[in-house]
């Protein structure tokens, strides 16, 4: 059995894993696309595939949890991704590339439950914010290679299999560590000590308003970070003129960006408070969507970037903020809720995306990505009011 500093320093590492695929289909899209004779709209098959495997996996997740435990959870779901990846790195054909996306998006799908309730119950706020840094991390590491691979001549197969062996490394140990993944967790070492929950029904956390509001929330928000992720190469390379080498730096930059806004929010989160820190990152990332939208140049770029700051600490902080939000019976369902919701977002909006570039070009890419920005502020807003409602009623009703 490990140190709690030691388990901790491992769940980094699993986030790190969970964020290294997710965010080179982007760059690597146009050379399958071209390998395979598709049109643009084609995507949204690879993304359909893998958010029936996230699915199933975030509903499984629970059980194979009680079952495996989560060490056993993250060998067996890290040998799932490895697998993809390596299956898109051989597959010779269109109609044997994309079914792979299930297995993907399987395995992720029971990485991401499982880290995210295995923080809810251990992990501060703080800490929460700094695992989705090492998630951004491995976002940001994962077009770099693809990028190499691909403006070196290797081709998008290299990448891949590049990325299976790292995938293959983490899972290797996990396998050896499993063992001191268990629900004593590194709490004490990261302040913060795991609820305890009532149990709550299903339905009642389904028939609560503020559950919805935050799976809206979630839901737009993933679809705003995964469609511009997974559409910048396409607009930078293709709609703006620059280089690869160029375009996959910038796409790799987006992805450090929500890295380096964990990393730094981290650290003031619990000093502004986390509804005031989701509003001022609400608005800022509506003026990185609109900087996106100008066009080509300078500043577009910066707003890329700026979009990429704004966005970092939502998901972590929306997260973070749940059980506090509406309890700690119903969150125990609502996270499950909301990252099946934050799923069908990140694959819905890219798919739409993918529709509205085959019939209107690129420049569809940005103004999506704006009106779905002020889609998320309007969901928070909403989702603000009702906490701040919901408060006023049980401090009245409070003797």
């Amino acid at each position: 059995m490990l140190r709690p500093a030691f388990v901790l320093l491992l769940t980094y590492l699993a986030f790190v894993s969970l964020g290294l695929p997710d965010t080179v289909l982007g760059v690597a899209w146009p050379s399958v696309r071209d390998g395979f004779g598709l049109p643009q709209s084609a995507i949204g098959w690879i993304l359909a595939a893998g958010v029936c495997g996230y699915l199933l996996s975030g509903l499984l997740a629970g059980a194979l949890t009680g079952w495996l435990g989560v060490g056993g959870l993250l060998s067996v779901s890290s040998a799932l991704v490895t697998l993809g990846l390596l299956g898109y790195a051989l597959a010779p054909s269109w109609s044997l590339f994309f079914p792979v996306g299930a297995v993907m998006g399987f395995g992720s799908g029971a990485i991401d439950a499982g880290l995210n309730g295995y923080a809810a119950r251990h992990f501060s706020v703080r800490h929460i914010n700094w695992l989705h840094a090492c998630w951004g991390l491995g976002a940001s590491t994962g077009p770099v290679i693809m990028t190499a691979a691909i403006a070196r001549g290797f081709g998008y197969r290299a990448g891949y299999g590049a990325l299976g062996l790292v995938l293959a490394g983490m899972m290797l140990a996990f396998i050896l560590t499993r063992h001191s993944f268990d629900d004593t967790g590194p709490a004490a070492a990261a302040g913060a000590a795991a609820p305890v929950e009532r149990s709550v029904k299903l339905w009642a956390a389904l028939g609560s308003g503020k559950v919805w509001l935050g799976m809206l929330t979630f839901f737009f928000y993933t679809g705003l970070e995964s469609g511009v992720g997974q559409w910048c190469f396409t607009l930078l390379r293709e709609g703006r003129g620059l280089s690869i080498e160029s375009a996959g730096a910038w796409t790799a930059l987006y992805w450090a960006s929500l890295t380096a806004g964990r990393l730094a929010l981290g650290f003031v989160v619990e000093r502004l408070g986390p509804d005031l820190l989701l509003r001022l990152a609400s608005l800022g990332s509506v003026s990185g969507a609109a900087l996106l939208a100008l066009g080509p140049g300078a500043t577009s770029r910066i707003g890329l970037l700026l979009l990429g700051l704004c966005l970092a600490p939502i998901f972590p902080t929306l997260m973070a903020r749940t059980p506090g939000r509406i309890g700690a019976g119903l969150a125990r369902h609502a996270v499950g809720f909301q990252v099946s919701m934050a799923t069908l977002g990140s694959t819905l909006f890219p798919s739409l995306i993918g529709l509205l570039v085959s019939r209107r070009g690129t420049a569809a890419i940005p103004a999506t990505a704006l009106a779905i920005s002020l889609a998320l502020l309007a969901a928070h807003e909403a989702l603000l009011r009702a906490t701040r409602t919901s408060d006023a009623r049980l401090l009245q009703t409070t003797p």
